[in-house]
């Protein structure tokens, strides 16, 4: 099983999910996070000839993300956090690693979205051209930034030369609404497009993540926190970026 099992109860189970793997995939046959979790629970409980597995999602990522996400193995848990999730109170951080550095060390975004196809645009200002659009807001908080030259011992075994032009940033990232590739088409549109985003990228995004061979979004849903449906406690789970930008960037 590529997920990995962060924590797991009566109700809940919270996993890291891989980037690469589908949260829920239309395809047949294709491997997705639902379909190994059911085989899991299926397999915990015995196996043999019986009724598929209960497994709600709440919430989820897009393929080339990695990170944090919580299902439920009961309706009256799934009902509690698709509230929650209403509400605002289930809270998810990510972490990004964008290619650029921020004018301001703190931001909140708000854009206009379109879907199109299977991506989005943003037409912020184009509202009346569009009146499908959706608003989409989110606020970044600059962890750490890298001028020319700062990253050349740090990237060293990423890259064949240990001089580079690259100007990187990491952000904290908070959504206040949940649109489709929200994170990365606004992070984009304000010129931080994240490394590793093939559909999102800039040009000159692209070519550094070819560089350094970033193959994967680097976006990770961090941290999660939620209150227990039954129990009420809060509850709170971290985990650390598998990408190895993030890896090479903090050592």
């Amino acid at each position: 099983m590529r997920c990995k099992i962060i924590y797991e109860d009566e109700e809940l189970l919270v996993i890291h999910k891989p980037a690469g793997l589908a949260t829920q995939s239309a395809k047949v046959g294709q491997s997705d996070v639902v379909s190994e979790l059911k085989g899991y629970l299926a397999r915990k409980t015995g196996g043999g000839p019986r009724k598929e597995p209960y497994l709600g999602v709440v919430h989820r990522l897009d393929q080339p993300v990695e990170g944090l996400l919580v299902f439920v193995k009961t309706q009256r848990a799934a009902a509690a956090l698709t509230r929650q999730l209403q509400k605002g109170s289930l809270n998810k951080t990510y972490v990004a690693a964008v290619y650029g550095i921020p004018k301001a060390p703190q931001m909140e975004l708000t854009d206009s979205l379109v879907k199109d196809g299977n991506a989005v645009r943003v037409v912020t200002g184009q509202e009346k051209n569009h009146p499908d659009a959706k608003e989409a807001r989110l606020s970044y908080r600059l962890l750490r930034s890298f001028r020319p030259g700062e990253l050349d011992e740090k990237l060293t075994g990423m890259v064949e030369s240990r001089k580079t032009d690259a100007e990187i940033s990491i952000l904290e990232v908070r959504l206040e609404t949940g649109r489709f590739h929200q994170i990365r088409a606004q992070l984009s549109y304000a010129g931080l497009p994240i490394l590793g985003d093939q559909k999102y990228g800039s040009e000159a995004s692209r070519e550094l993540s070819e560089t350094l061979g970033v193959r994967n979004v680097a976006l990770c849903a961090e941290s999660l926190e939620l209150v227990h449906p039954i129990t009420k406690k809060k509850m709170s789970w971290r985990v650390s970026p598998e990408n190895k930008i993030f890896q090479n960037i903090s050592n």
